[in-house]
């Protein structure tokens, strides 16, 4: 991206943002001039620590805690998102929760996996849509993966099933809003070089997609942070809809 701050004195709310993905596209958008809202669940101090990152580039920054496995947690980001003139939503928070074998799973699991990776996305895209649809502007983008097309690895159907449906959302909500000026995107990382990954797969797992992936390598949070950037500035002024895959090849279709 261009040093020129093109994001400058919007505000923008970033979901899962006290590490990876998250944390990257809070600098980023910082670095663009973007006041940014920092949600966390319970990484306390690494919040603090990307607060402070945001700060240093001159902009305005606060944290929000709230849990998005509960239907209480995204009720409470949901209402504060609401009280906020929001310009710029970035639904990143999302997780396997626990690797599951389909016969293994239960109500209450699969129920938390949705309710993070799925309805809180939705309901947080619902609270901030209300102001973007008065003012006729604003940028959402949603937070998929490559699981989405894939299926997912071995117990990790129902995070890929709600990714898919994120993919879905995306389209459904830019068709209604894009006549408000509204865009709607989504960005589908491969598999990104963050502790999240490292939590969820084995050395020999990540050496495999490597091997599988043209580019040689994993991706970095920087260039999925760098792609969400994109999506609110004005050289995507007629990009609406869109999941953007970013994998380095690892899918291509």
């Amino acid at each position: 991206m261009s040093n020129h701050r093109t994001l400058q004195n919007l505000t923008a709310l970033v979901t899962g943002a006290s590490s990876g993905i998250g944390e990257a596209t809070a600098i980023a958008l910082a670095q663009q001039g973007a006041n940014v809202l920092i949600h966390y669940n319970s990484k306390a101090v690494e919040a603090q620590a990307v607060l402070k990152k945001v700060q240093a580039h001159g902009v305005l920054a606060q944290l929000v805690q709230a849990d998005l496995t509960t239907a209480e947690g995204t009720r409470k980001l949901s209402q504060f998102a609401e009280s906020k003139a929001i310009d710029i939503l970035v639904n990143n928070a999302g997780s396997l929760i626990a690797r599951t074998r389909v016969l293994d799973f239960t109500p209450e699991l699969w129920e938390k996996v949705m309710m993070l990776n799925l309805t809180s996305a939705f309901f947080l895209s619902q609270a901030v849509l209300k102001g973007m649809a008065q003012r006729k502007r604003g940028f959402i983008v949603n937070v998929s993966s490559v699981a989405a097309r894939s299926g997912g690895g071995l117990g990790a159907l129902a995070y890929a099933t709600a990714k898919g449906a994120i993919s879905t959302m995306t389209k459904g909500l830019s068709r209604e809003f894009a006549p408000l000026n509204i865009r709607v995107n989504a960005v589908s990382p491969g598999t990104v070089d963050t502790n999240y990954h490292r939590s969820f797969s084995t050395p020999e797992a990540l050496d495999g997609v490597r091997a599988s992936t043209p580019a040689g390598r994993l991706g970095t949070p920087e260039e999925i942070a760098d792609a969400i950037v994109f999506l609110c500035s004005d050289q995507a002024s007629f990009i609406h809809g869109q999941v953007i895959e970013i994998n380095g090849g690892f899918l291509m279709a």
